[in-house]
């Protein structure tokens, strides 16, 4: 693109936003002039953090509502919508940018479970929210309420009181933001088949998806290993026989290089030799099936794959269903689990949209449009209503006990053992292309690429002054930075973690492709195994 169009485009960009504050801002005051809009915000603003948000940008922090006249004394100043903390606190002004995780522990008073269903298509959100609010329900919660983001997604929130003050020993107010991820993955998991069935019978657009989302068919869909219903992966197969014995070896995802494998047999000194290989096997990392393709595919229906499997040298038919990732097209947002992170509040207005965050049951979410969130024609709701007993803690229980479970599978699946070893001697030329493309600073996705720089730095044991000095130099080129309170709290929070946390494989696109670190897929399944793999050559220890 020329610069002559790149000005064109730029300002024809600045025109559009320009349209849309100019209508935002026509309603503004009449919208929030409503006695009972006024009176809903500040009933939900209670011992929340609130802060105004003026189109574009946000007002300072901390703040909160006391009075109704503070609502329309901030609009009069500009202010657009309101956001408030999914945290409860004893007193929100006294909260100091400046305080360690263990301060800001001891300001929580509580936190209410607040789940963001996000999707480029509102009817997909409105799928999950609605699987979301069966799952609740059988659990035995009551007191969710859900509301309408005022763009595409949806809502959900359980509140503090519905969550038992003690479990297991452990102060719940403490235990933010562990406790509640654990939540949001456990009900993610919960409705992920029926999600994917429903989507399944909406028949996905993929040309619109890859439009909105930047995500193919194939990166949309898994097929499922018939023995253990993971997922496997697309690889090469290559068979080996030595070039003395003749012993056989098959090896799946082999990279062919110049460097030559010993025969298996210990008794014998001869080298493998490659003798085929076979390009299209699918192969299961977990329980070691390899899968051959069948050119037969049935690409319209998407619903099922025959294949054939070769295994202990037998051939056997099997059929395999190729899966959505569906949480790819409606995730629900872990990084709204986050310390002091916003939300926007009931009956706010939306910059983009013009339409309010209305207040819904399940009976409204069924036939719900954007056109119902007209904020000419609300009809005000409470968000919030406290249970009168811990309604929640079953569901509590039933996710930690899923997190107990899955935890260490999760973590052996994101990197070996082999490589939570020694770094002694990694410099940042070794650091991978997709590290180095983040430390030149982003406009978007600046907390995920905080968490991918925190726990990358930490894992390769770098000294925690040094840590801190290369996220806060990367935070100055950011546009715009983020605020030093939060960044300073993710810092104190990390540093003191015993366990070692450690960065996104690059398969998880929500990460480095969102953020456009990577085209495509590095053959590396981690920043950490690139940074060792070269660690490794520069000290002469070749495998």
């Amino acid at each position: 693109m020329s610069e002559k169009e790149n000005s064109k485009k730029e300002t024809q960009e600045v025109k559009e936003i320009s349209e849309k504050e100019k209508r935002v801002r026509a309603i503004t005051k009449l919208y929030y002039s409503n006695p009972k809009v006024q009176e809903v915000l500040l009933e939900f603003s209670k011992n929340r953090e609130v802060v105004p948000r003026y189109f574009e940008s946000f007002g300072k922090r901390p703040d909160t509502l006391q009075y109704t006249s503070d609502i329309m004394g901030l609009v009069n100043k500009g202010a657009t919508s309101f956001h408030a903390s999914e945290e409860i606190w004893h007193n929100p002004l006294e909260i100091n940018s400046d305080m360690s995780s263990k301060e800001l522990e001891n300001m929580r008073k509580s936190w209410d479970l607040l789940i963001d269903i996000d999707s480029p298509f509102i009817d997909y959100s409105k799928i999950a929210a609605i699987l979301l609010i069966e799952e609740l329900e059988k659990h035995g919660i009551k007191s969710y309420r859900t509301k309408y983001s005022g763009s595409k997604g949806f809502h959900l929130i359980v509140p503090a009181k519905a969550f038992p003050e003690n479990f297991n020993g452990i102060e719940t107010r403490k235990m933010f933001p562990e406790w509640p991820r654990a939540i949001v993955q456990y009900l993610m998991i919960k409705i992920k088949p029926k999600f994917s069935l429903k989507l399944k019978e909406q028949e996905i657009n993929f040309e619109a998806v890859k439009e909105r989302m930047n995500l193919s068919e194939e990166d949309l869909l898994s097929i499922q290993c018939p023995n253990c219903s993971k997922a496997v992966n697309k690889t090469n197969f290559v068979e080996f026989a030595c070039d003395k014995c003749g012993n056989p070896y098959s090896r799946p995802d082999f990279k062919i290089t110049k460097k030559r494998l010993r025969c298996t047999d210990e008794s014998c000194s001869g080298f493998l030799e490659i003798r085929k290989v076979n390009e299209e096997y699918l192969f299961c990392n977990n329980c070691k099936t390899k899968l051959s393709l069948n050119n037969d595919i049935q690409s319209n229906t998407r619903n099922k794959i025959q294949e054939s499997r070769e295994s202990r040298g037998n051939l056997v038919a099997n059929e395999f269903k190729e899966n959505l990732k569906t949480e790819e097209i409606a995730p629900l947002d872990l990084v709204l689990v986050a310390p002091r992170h916003l939300f926007r509040m009931p009956y706010s207005l939306h910059e983009k949209t013009a339409l309010a965050s209305i207040v819904l049951n399940k009976e409204e979410l069924i036939s719900f449009t954007p056109k119902s969130a007209d904020p000419l024609k609300v009809n005000i709701k409470p968000f919030y209503i406290e249970p009168s007993e811990p309604e929640a803690t079953n569901l509590l229980t039933e996710a930690l006990k899923w997190k107990l479970q899955n935890e260490p599978q999760e973590t052996e699946k994101r990197i070996s053992e082999e490589f939570i070893a020694d770094f002694t001697g990694v410099t940042e030329e070794m650091f991978p292309q997709a590290i180095k493309k983040l430390l030149k600073g982003l406009q978007e996705g600046r907390k995920r690429g905080l968490f991918i720089l925190l726990t990358f730095l930490k894992s390769l044991d770098y000294p925690n002054d040094y840590i801190s000095q290369k996220i806060n130099d990367w935070n100055k080129k950011n546009d715009p930075p983020l605020k030093d309170g939060y960044v300073k709290s993710q810092l104190d929070w990390h540093f003191k973690q015993k366990k070692k946390i450690l960065p996104p494989n690059y398969n998880n696109d929500s990460f480095y492709k969102d953020l456009k670190l990577i085209d495509q897929k590095p053959s590396d399944k981690n920043p950490l195994v690139e940074v060792m793999r070269k660690l490794r050559k520069s000290k002469g220890n070749f495998e």
